[in-house]
């Protein structure tokens, strides 16, 4: 995994709205850094920073960035208590033909 990613991935899920600026930019700053596409290995551990809001679209960014990935990342439906965002990515996958509904 490259070090962009780690970085990204050890600084833990998305902040939300009542962050301050300055955290925000920095993972901002840090999603920028990471060179696309993501291996399948980084698109997995990416999932895991998705945070409890669209983090002023940080959230969105995170979603396209982990979709230059091989999809799909998630091919078993999310549980009904599972983040937003993996349920987002697990429709979109669904949609977009990748994966059958489950």
């Amino acid at each position: 995994m490259r070090p962009e990613v780690q970085t990204f991935v050890a600084d833990g899920p998305l902040p939300d709205w009542d962050a301050s600026e300055e955290e925000i930019d920095l993972r901002v700053h840090q999603l920028e850094a990471i060179e696309k596409p993501v291996t399948r290995e980084e698109a997995l551990a990416l999932v895991s920073c998705f945070g409890p809001d669209d983090c002023y679209g940080v959230a969105w960014t995170l979603l396209h960035l982990i979709e230059t990935g091989p999809n799909p990342v998630l091919t078993t439906a999310p549980g009904p208590d599972a983040n937003e965002w993996h349920q987002r990515l697990y429709d979109r996958a669904v949609n977009g033909g990748l994966i059958p509904r489950t």
